[in-house]
Parts: C-alpha cells; structure tokens; sequence
C-alpha cells in the first residue's frame, strides 16, 4: 500500500508534463496568432476566406483528398519541397489560422497542394516557352553556316592585320574563320591602329553562338516523371507540363478537366475521376460557358455538354485559393534560382588587340 501514492504521483505526474508541453505551452506561442500586415495596414496575410471556398474545403475532405495530398512545405533541411518548386519557403503557423479543420496531410499519393494556386494562370503566361532558344544564341546563323554570315563586316569593316594577313579573332571564339571576311570586307582608309578595336565587339556576343539550344522533354515524358527527375530547361517550369489541347495549366479549366478525367493530363494518373461531380446535359440554346473543354473518348455526344456542379466549383475555387507564397517575417524564404546560362561567359570575352 505505501507505493501507491508514489505510483500514482508518478503516473498524474506523467501525463501533467505531458499535456503542459503538447497542448498548453503550443497553444501560448502560437494559438493567438494574428494575420500578418505592413506599417499601413494594407497587405494582410492571411485573409479570410470566401464561403465557396470554405464549401469546397468540405468537399476536399468528403473525397478524401487528404489521403493523397499534403498541404505543407517542409523544411529545406527536412525535405527536397522547395527544390520540386512546391514553394519557396516553409510552411508556418500562421499560414493556417483561418482553416478549420488543417489539411496537413500525412502521404503524398501526389504532389503537395500548398501553393497549388500561386501557379496559375498568371505564372503560365509568364513563363518562357519550353525549347526555345537561349538569348545567347540568338545571333547565331539559323541554319549553322559559317562566319560570313555572322561576319563583323556589316557592323564596321576592318582590313587585314598587317601581321597575319587576317583580322585578329575573339579569343574562344570556335565561329571565327581565318579568312573568312575576306569576300565582304573592304579596305577601310583607316590604318590598322584604328581597326582592331572595333572588330571584336560585334563578335563578343556571337561567340556562344554555336552551342546548341537545351532540348524540350517530351510533353508525356515530362508529364510522368517525378517532379524531381522532371528536366526543367527554363529554369521555372512547373511540374508538370503544359498538356496540348487542354485549357491553360492550373487555371480553373484545367482543374476541372483534371478532375473529370485525370487520365486525360497524365496518362500514369493513378488519381480517381470524379465524373459524378458533374453534369452532362443537353445544349438548349447555347453552349456554357463553364462547360468542360475535353477531347478524344472524354468529349460528350453532339449537341452534349458536361458543366460543373456547385460542388465542383467550390472544390476548384477550394484548390485555387491554396496559397502560400506570401513572405512571413518569421520564415526564411528561398533566394530567388540563378539563371540557367549567362549571355556570355567570361572565358570567351574579346583580348584585345595587339
């Protein structure tokens, strides 16, 4: 009997410390957290939601969307989130206090939907086309002839160097031929003194001319591979590609194609349809404007159309609301990704004459 009371202080004990350290010391740092703003008040981080978007975060959890996917960017020192472009920083606290319940998510079937509505569309129309060339080969020759194409003639002719009989190349400058400005160059009364510093300069930026564009993935390649192993040329590209013939990606359209026919943007989806979300009805007068734009076996019968529900636009206007590219002042963001290539690299800069 004289252990019990030890025991049992042991045990109340136990749990006290416990239930201090998870529930009350967490909730008095960050259970009174406030939405972010600067000195005049004007950029309020985060904001209050609509009731759409509140409605369409009940469908995402009546779907069991949270099975599959996550809504927090870990760590850089925990995880390769912001590498996948899944955010430029962390997730934090504060990000949360208007979600009742947090879809934190504990797999990831597929990507993490945190910031799923900062991409779209305005970041689909500013980025770069995929495949085109790189500014720094831009005054090559487009169809890889010689230098007398690209010659510095038309700019400012300069004769020969009294020395070698030739103008004096760019140092590294692989296009550059020996004799090749001999047919369009013509003596200039200038002496040889006044030349040479004026024929490097137009060389300067046709030096990388030759190296050849990157090369564009294939768009179902590029469409099933992980976001790690997906090649990004353009250096901001988002995973995964823009799918020909569909509505821009991640705009409003294109969720709902997406969640009609998943199958139809990546043909590796193992994500379910969820055609029910739908209607497909006949067209009375005219066609919808919310009716989905599908293609191939997906498109309805003629004089058919397939429009949303109420539902389905709350789910979308739920997932287009995601959100967390705002900068916190108690989270480091990301430093902005160093361009893929630079014009010109210091090694092939023009020596000057001599």
């Amino acid at each position: 009997m004289k252990g019990l009371a030890p025991l049992f202080l042991g045990i109340f004990g136990t749990l006290a410390f416990s239930w201090v350290g998870l529930t009350v010391i967490p909730n008095w740092q960050i259970g009174h957290l406030n939405p972010q703003s600067d000195e005049e008040g004007t950029d309020i981080y985060p904001m209050p939601q609509s009731g759409m978007v509140a409605r369409g975060g009940r469908v995402y959890a009546a779907n069991g969307c949270i099975y599959c996917h996550s809504q927090q960017v870990r760590a850089d020192y925990a995880a390769a989130d912001i590498e996948r472009k899944w955010g430029d920083r962390r997730s934090a606290p504060r990000d949360y206090i208007f979600e009742r319940p947090v879809f934190l998510g504990k797999m990831r079937m597929g990507q993490d939907l945190s910031n799923i509505g900062a991409r779209a569309p305005a970041e689909q129309e500013n980025a770069p086309p995929t495949g085109d060339a790189s500014p720094s080969a831009s005054p090559a020759a487009p169809s890889g002839a010689p230098a007398p194409g690209a010659a510095p003639s038309d700019a400012s002719p300069s004769p020969p160097s009294p020395k070698t009989g030739s103008p004096s190349p760019a140092a590294g400058s692989p296009a550059t031929s020996p004799v090749s400005p001999a047919p369009n160059a013509s003596p200039s009364p200038a002496g040889p003194a006044a030349a040479p510093p004026a024929s490097p300069a137009p060389n300067a930026p046709a030096s990388p001319g030759p190296k050849a564009p990157p090369t564009s993935p294939s768009p179902t390649g590029a469409a099933n591979a992980t976001p790690a192993a997906s090649p990004s040329p353009a250096g901001g590209v988002t995973w995964p590609v823009q799918t020909s013939g569909e509505p821009p990606m991640y705009s409003a359209a294109w969720h709902h194609v997406h969640l009609y026919s998943p199958r139809s943007i990546n043909v590796d989806s193992d994500m379910p349809s969820y055609r029910f979300l739908y209607q497909t009805r006949r067209i009375t007068d005219a066609a919808s404007v919310d009716a989905l734009q599908l293609t191939g076996s997906d498109a309805p019968p003629e004089g058919w159309e397939v429009v949303p529900t109420f539902d389905a636009e709350c789910l979308v206007a739920y997932l287009m609301s995601l959100n967390q590219s705002h900068p916190l002042k108690e989270v480091r963001s990301a430093a902005p990704a160093a361009p893929a290539q630079s014009p010109a690299a210091p090694s092939t800069s023009p020596a000057p004459a001599k």
